[in-house]
């Protein structure tokens, strides 16, 4: 029996309510991230007949790696990369890494950093050089630092902590496909468009998503120069006016 054909690239897998678990699929082999759950991936790889070589961990939440032990019972090959500093949190990483790892995946150059804040040992992953070469867009993997248009909630750290990590991240490349782990793009951008109603370029960003959302589509991947533009966090110019938003957002109700 043959398999659907299956392209290379990064696909993203809505599950849960609003959790995207992005796959990173190369020739036969797959890299997955933050697997919330592990049906829907088992699946969507078996569908295509893929073999899971990975797995990459940005943080410890339930709803980001809740599906990985499963994954794990069926390709019990598969690495699983994630911070050093959360080994007590995510106990069966076979691959422990921190700020300034370099490792190789799917013949791709990976690169960590650290953005600890709304977590306290908070991972992103980036690919400087694309999925592959036919692919070379950088790609950045930021589980719940940053969102479209938003960042994650402060549950660990500290608003010095979102703005060390938001300018870690601003050294990416405008080009740089934004892959974070929720949908919530349109709520964010509401917020967003709330206190700042005359920027052209959140209204404009807020209606094209709000399209999208009402054709059952995703916003994301959005892209670095989309987050520079329309994201008030990352326009924030001091970690006070970073907690100033935050604090903002998590008593805003719309």
């Amino acid at each position: 029996m043959g398999h659907p054909h299956q392209s290379d690239g990064i696909l993203p897998l809505p599950v849960l309510q609003d959790n995207i678990i992005w796959i990173w699929v190369r020739g036969r082999r797959a890299v997955v991230v933050d697997p919330a759950v592990a049906g829907a991936v088992i699946d969507w790889l078996k569908t295509r007949g893929l073999e899971l070589t990975a797995i990459l961990q940005t943080h410890h939440h339930a709803d980001h790696i809740g599906g990985t032990p499963e994954l794990l019972q069926h390709w019990p090959s598969a690495a699983v990369i994630a911070a050093a500093a959360d080994l007590e949190r995510i106990p069966f990483q076979t691959m422990s890494v921190g700020q300034g790892s370099q490792f190789t995946l799917l013949e791709q150059p990976v690169v960590v950093i650290d953005v600890k804040a709304h977590t306290r040992a908070h991972l992103a992953f980036v690919l400087p050089r694309g999925c592959s070469p036919q692919q070379p867009t950088p790609v950045l993997f930021c589980g719940d630092t940053l969102f479209g248009a938003g960042c994650g909630r402060l549950f660990e750290g500290s608003a010095e902590d979102l703005h060390r990590a938001l300018e870690r991240l601003a050294d990416l490349g405008d080009e740089t496909s934004v892959c974070c782990a929720h949908e919530y793009t349109e709520s964010n951008l509401r917020w967003a468009h709330a206190l700042q109603p005359d920027d052209r370029a959140i209204a404009a960003r807020l209606q094209w998503v709000t399209d999208l959302r009402s054709r059952g589509a995703l916003s994301l991947p959005s892209t670095m120069g989309e987050e520079r533009r329309t994201n008030l966090f990352m326009r924030a110019e001091s970690a006070q006016e970073v907690g100033r938003l935050r604090r903002h957002k998590d008593s805003w109700r719309g």
